[in-house]
């Protein structure tokens, strides 16, 4: 039987092991503490759409592409292991002045330019469709399409899968991916994926989120993920079966991982100013994480020598690109490329990595 080893053990890495198991690989995920990085941390949006900007042609492509295929992953996670991740079918970007009006419009048009459909509603409909939003709320841009998740959930389920399908899991730490005794290797490190693979451009930038938990009272939480700008930082309330997760915060700061009083403060003031009624909410949880980021915003999936496989690198978007990175990473073990990855191609970076000789089902 082919053997792979995954290094990682976040939602990427999880997912892998857990489908190339299923695929006929004899697999081995290597992570001192599986599902406790940036995953456990993640905010769950998926929305590739209302991010969109004009100029980032790629990163809509990709993003697109795997938002895509969510729905199909979701359900296959839940029949192999009876947990649901999905927390929000939609999500409402809202303008608190003219410039943000004009922003909505611009991504509007935009995205709507590549045949996806965005919807600008003015401030009786987005009060209508959520009525917990200030007052002060101009506009909103409504994405049908783009539904939200809970992360810990989906972690729990991947476990899981990961464990019915026979993943060998160990608790240690790679310190040299050549010592690995296994036909193919998948790196999906986040952000220490450069600590193995030092030619990989990937740093990282660390993001704060609260969690919020509803109390006997208090205003009933929006139902679909809410995400604006306030004084010119970006700010998104995605909700939860118990309240809100609302994030994040942005700093190179390398891998501190500190919980700020500024970035607490900004998070709740930002929040405040779109959902009023946050105030009356539990702060149950203020946490931060190391996002895995790249000069471009796009991951990094592909070969990188005949036996390793880049599979990080995915910064904001990690849950949102779990099921193309999947794909995408197990055409790469199989020598069948995925073209909606091909933009993801760690090669495009540097020329240190070798051009892979071709390979027949995973092995050289």
């Amino acid at each position: 039987m082919r053997t792979l080893a995954v290094v990682g053990g976040g939602a990427i890495g999880l997912a892998i092991a857990w489908r190339a198991a299923e695929s006929g690989w004899s697999v081995t995920l290597f992570d001192p503490a599986v599902g406790s990085g940036a995953s456990w941390v993640a905010g769950g949006m998926l929305a590739p759409l209302s991010e969109g900007w004009p100029g980032e042609d790629r990163v809509l492509e990709f993003g697109a592409a795997s938002l895509v295929r969510w729905p199909d992953f979701a359900e296959r996670l839940e029949t192999a292991t009876g947990v649901r991740v999905f927390v929000a079918d939609e999500t409402l970007t809202v303008a608190l002045d003219t410039a943000d009006v004009a922003d909505l419009r611009t991504v509007a048009e935009w995205v709507g330019g590549h045949g996806h459909d965005l919807r600008v509603l003015d401030r009786r409909q987005v009060r209508a469709a959520e009525p917990a939003l200030a007052r002060t709320v101009r506009a909103g841009l409504l994405a049908p399409a783009e539904p939200a998740i809970d992360n810990r959930r989906l972690l729990d389920g991947l476990r899981r899968a990961c464990a019915d399908a026979g993943v060998h899991t160990r608790a240690e730490t790679v310190d040299d991916l050549d010592d690995l005794p296994f036909d193919q290797i998948v790196l999906a490190a986040g952000a220490r994926s450069a600590r193995l693979r030092p030619e990989l451009p990937v740093r990282p930038v660390k993001g704060e989120i609260l969690r919020l938990r509803h109390r006997p009272g208090a205003a009933p939480a929006p139902t679909r993920v809410i995400r604006a700008r306030v004084h010119g930082r970006s700010v998104y309330l995605v909700p939860r079966g118990d309240g809100i997760v609302v994030g994040a915060t942005q700093y190179e700061a390398g891998f501190d991982t500190t919980v700020t009083v500024a970035g607490v403060r900004d998070l709740i003031a930002d929040a405040e100013a779109v959902v009023p009624g946050i105030g009356e909410y539990e702060l149950a949880e203020a946490i931060a994480g190391s996002r895995p980021g790249t000069p471009d915003n796009l991951p990094l999936i592909g070969r990188l020598t005949d036996r390793i496989v880049a599979a990080t690198g995915h910064g904001r978007n990690g849950m949102l690109a779990v099921p193309l990175t999947v794909d995408a990473t197990l055409g790469w073990l199989e020598g069948a490329p995925v073209t909606e990855a091909l933009s993801a191609d760690p090669r495009r970076f540097t020329t240190a990595i070798t051009p892979p000789v071709a390979s027949v089902g995973g092995v050289p």
